[in-house]
């Protein structure tokens, strides 16, 4: 009845359309016409495929007003919406879809037609189902176009599109279905993130009703779309291979490929992405358990859950353990190619992914340790610390899960080449991944091996990692690292020897305290005293070889400056090596170290080698066998340096008292001539000790010297007030001071009458020193030699006293002499 009362007006408005005269306006007016008698259901039903469709289609394709063809397309929307047999209108609009849509043909130029063309391409497979079968080809080459249409919107709607028809016809999809993989993966990485988002879920679903193998096609790009900086691009690519995962028909034969995917979903930054991973990923352990339950039946009921398992984590369910074991071997060459790969945000993921999959894999670890040993020691000295830290954390699974008899000679057999930090790396975390109970049986092994490759390098960072291998050991073996004490201990002395900062220094302490701890001793100190034999017996079994390179000679330093006073435990040892290497031919760079150590422990003897009260024993060794030979005068710097730690030495010796005036009465004949000598050395400090020695020398013994000894002393020590050193003229003053002392009630005072006339000339000069304190020095040293012959000294000052600087110190002078007369009188 409506379409019988509307027939006049459309016939009109339909002629309008078909006359070739018409002008724009007036087919506008037709069609706004035609709109207008078509708005109730009833008349569209009735007119629409049979007088409306065939003339509306012809507008759509050829007019030249956009404004006609924007009508003609809602009309067309209209009458499918709500006409009874829309699959009549397929044979007519698709091709004029594809005129409008498809390049190089009358390219539709407007943007929102085009997305309106498209959205009623989806209205035509949403009405028409399975009745697009037979024009399949003609939808798929429009899709194929509109995918890679310039305005963003037209691709989303396009994905749309692609999903309807996989869903309208899926007998017949999957022989056209690879048509489309191409412009979806041209389209995936659109800058729009929802059209990489549409695009993403288009591709799960042509290749979920489609042909399978289309799934190596687009792999890569669904993996380049898990980087993706927008969270929702990644929930889709989540989703997708979570589906395909649960429902692909082929899923069996791509389960190596998906798994890695799906997996990576679970560090997703974002916790709903990483639920939704974890969510699918169970269901999909589950469901493969149900389709496999026979051959997983002896595991259901007999597995026992390993005894020792990571803390915090929460063990995958037993399908998923054995998707992952079963396809490790086929997913893990291309992971580990991938943490070395030159895109830091691939080795972050794949690192990642690592951890997760031999989480998985549990004791299945065992069969590719190998490949994954390899790849640990390469990632793990990587720039980046997030693939050092995912490495380290996967490693840790190694010692949870692979048995130590395996993972330990694998590891330890790649100390034997080139030393690597990377091996101790992941040793460490090896030993931080194991259970104390396990590696106790390999606790000797180990313990060996760490004091054998601490030789191997002298690099600092090297060093540290052997000191975060040491602390593992300790935090996890605890009171059983005792059996290995001297060889931890071996270890961390090398490291303190070679340490190039005082942090790692402190470290080394600190490791030294917590292996005292275990052993339920007070300090570090004790671990010395348990070990100092040992110890020095290890660092001196090539000592006769040495040179200034070897690194045993800083061993020893640690060893002898490092354990306090434990050191006077082990002087025979220390002693020997001293005497051997301090020899004249030895290396003079190496004796000037060893005589630097000796030095720095005279200083402080009481609290080092003479903490004991033994060290007075090996006196005359120390002497006559080390200082002696040394003090001798070579050409040369390195020479004259070893002279001064040599007199620096014997200084310390006689400062600390240990040198009873017995033995320096002893050894003065012997020394005085190079002490006599090395106060004409270069070196200040030289000068300074060897004029104080002489000093100590003549106030011990000097009553016993004879007169050219006497002369000989004087001469030199007369030079130093001289001296560029204030220091020195100082020291030089105080011993001449002594020098005077040794002819009080002397019989050698008349004999040496013309030398102290001579002298008391040479002080009065030297009285006007420009720095006060030795001036006060040398008054106190003419004071002192005036008792001598008062009268000489007294014709000496009035003879220069109108030529000093300082008149009062001869003044002062002459008034002590006078207060010394009456004195006496």
């Amino acid at each position: 009845m409506a379409a019988a009362e509307a027939a006049p007006a459309l016939s009109r408005a339909l002629r309008c359309l078909q006359e070739p005269e018409s002008g724009r306006a007036a087919r506008v007016r037709a069609l706004e016409a035609i709109r207008a008698e078509v708005q109730e259901p009833a008349a569209v039903q009735e007119i629409f495929g049979a007088q409306l469709v065939r003339p509306l289609a012809r507008c759509l394709a050829g007019d030249a007003a956009e404004r006609c063809r924007e009508l003609a397309l809602q009309l067309l929307c209209h009458g499918l919406s709500h006409g009874e047999r829309p699959g009549e209108a397929l044979p007519v609009l698709l091709p004029v879809l594809a005129q409008r849509l498809c390049p190089p043909q009358a390219f539709e130029p407007s943007e929102e037609l085009r997305l309106g063309l498209v959205r009623l391409l989806g209205l035509l497979l949403q009405r028409c189902g399975a009745s697009v079968a037979p024009f399949l080809t003609d939808v798929i080459g429009v899709l194929q176009a509109a995918l890679l249409d310039p305005y963003p919107e037209v691709r989303r709607e396009s994905c749309r599109c692609a999903v309807a028809c996989a869903q309208a016809v899926p007998e017949h999809f999957h022989m056209q279905s690879e048509s489309l993989i191409k412009p979806l993966m041209q389209t995936i990485s659109h800058q729009h993130y929802r059209v990489r988002v549409d695009v993403i879920q288009a591709t799960g679903t042509v290749i979920q009703f489609g042909n399978g193998k289309s799934v190596d096609d687009v792999l890569s790009h669904l993996a380049q779309r898990l980087f993706d900086e927008i969270p929702k691009v990644r929930h889709a690519v989540i989703t997708v291979i979570g589906e395909w995962l649960l429902h692909l028909r082929d899923r069996y034969s791509y389960f190596h490929k998906l798994i890695p995917l799906l997996l990576g979903g679970f560090t997703d930054e974002i916790p709903e992405n990483t639920k939704l991973a974890c969510t699918y990923w169970e269901m999909i352990g589950l469901q493969w358990e149900k389709e496999n339950e026979d051959d997983l039946k002896d595991k259901m009921d007999f597995s026992v859950p390993p005894s020792h398992y990571p803390k915090g984590v929460a063990r995958p369910g037993l399908g998923c353990r054995e998707l992952v074991s079963r396809n490790l071997s086929k997913i893990l060459p291309g992971l580990c190619h991938d943490i070395t790969d030159w895109v830091e945000s691939t080795r972050i993921k794949a690192s990642q992914l690592l951890y997760t999959l031999l989480l998985h894999a549990e004791d299945h670890i065992t069969q590719h340790m190998e490949l994954l040993l390899r790849t640990l020691y390469q990632a793990c000295l990587d720039e980046e610390s997030n693939v050092v830290k995912n490495c380290m954390k996967a490693a840790e699974l190694i010692g949870t899960f692979v048995s130590p008899k395996v993972s330990l000679r694998l590891i330890t057999s790649a100390f034997g080449k080139a030393p690597k930090p990377s091996c101790i790396m992941v040793l460490t975390a090896v030993i931080r991944g194991s259970p104390k109970e396990i590696l106790q049986p390999h606790l000797t092994d180990l313990g060996n091996t760490l004091s054998q490759v601490c030789q191997r390098s002298e690099e600092v960072f090297y060093m540290e990692q052997l000191l975060c291998c040491v602390r593992a050991l300790i935090e996890v073996c605890q009171e059983d690292c005792k059996e290995i004490s001297l060889q931890l201990m071996k270890v961390l002395v090398t490291i303190m020897a070679v340490a190039g900062s005082q942090h790692l220094k402190e470290k080394v302490e600190e490791t030294m305290s917590s292996l005292a701890g275990v052993q339920q001793l007070d300090g570090f100190l004790y671990l010395y005293k348990q070990h100092i034999i040992q110890l020095m017996e290890w660092v001196s079994v090539s000592h006769d070889c040495w040179t200034c390179y070897s690194p045993e000679i800083l061993q020893l330093e640690v060893i002898a400056t490092h354990s306090g006073p434990v050191i006077g435990e082990a002087l025979n040892n220390f002693i020997l090596i001293l005497k051997t290497c301090l020899q004249p031919n030895k290396d003079p760079q190496m004796r000037l170290k060893l005589f630097t150590i000796l030095s720095q422990l005279l200083q402080q003897a009481s609290e080092t080698v003479n903490s004991r009260g033994l060290f007075p024993g090996y006196l005359e060794t120390v002497i006559k066998d080390i200082l002696a030979p040394n003090l001798q005068w070579h050409a040369g710097r390195t020479a004259a340096a070893i002279r001064t730690t040599a007199v620096s030495c014997l200084w310390a010796l006689i400062h600390s008292e240990m040198l009873s005036p017995e033995e320096i009465v002893k050894v003065k004949d012997g020394l005085m001539p190079q002490i006599i000598a090395a106060m004409d050395e270069d070196s200040k400090i030289a000068r300074l000790m060897a004029c104080r020695i002489v000093g100590v020398f003549l106030k011990v013994c000097g009553r016993q010297f004879d007169e050219d000894k006497f002369t000989n002393i004087y001469t030199e020590v007369l030079k130093r007030l001289d001296d560029a050193s204030s220091d020195v003229r100082l020291a030089a003053a105080h011993t001449l001071t002594n020098w005077f002392k040794c002819f009080k009630d002397s019989d050698m005072k008349s004999a040496m009458e013309s030398h102290i006339e001579f002298l008391y000339q040479e002080l009065l000069i030297h009285l006007d020193d420009p720095d006060q304190n030795t001036q006060n020095a040398l008054l106190e040293v003419l004071k002192e030699g005036s008792v001598l012959y008062p009268e000489l000294l007294v014709k000496e000052i009035e003879g220069v006293v109108h030529k000093h600087r300082t008149p009062a110190y001869c003044n002062q002078l002459l008034h002590h002499i006078q207060s010394a007369r009456e004195s006496a009188l």
